[in-house]
């Protein structure tokens, strides 16, 4: 047996629209989280010479930066769903809640 609220928060418009949108957003940053992640390692197997490049007189080589590159690149991302999750999801959520429990 089905709880009302809940059927009704599942037919509502809104609930389909923030459901779409929630999980287009996810798995476009998914996608780009993919693409750069396995880009570097395709890096790592197919180019190592390009990573072993020094970078000025040091030791340092551009691989260093490039794996930095790619940790800033998730938390990023991260960031950008935890901004769009807290203000716009959140809000279509706050919405659709108390419309279904008029």
């Amino acid at each position: 047996m089905k709880d009302p609220v809940v059927e009704r928060i599942q037919r509502d418009p809104k609930y389909q629209q923030l459901t779409r949108t929630r999980n287009r957003f996810g798995w476009t940053l998914t996608i780009l989280m993919l693409i750069v992640y396995y880009g570097y390692i395709g890096l790592i197997a197919f180019d190592k010479e390009l990573l072993a490049k020094p970078l000025g007189a040091g030791v340092t080589t551009l691989g260093i930066p490039i794996g930095l590159g790619v940790i800033v690149f998730t938390v990023l991302i991260t960031g950008l769903y935890v901004r769009r999750a807290n203000t716009e999801f959140d809000a279509m959520t706050r919405e659709i809640l108390k419309d279904a429990t008029k």
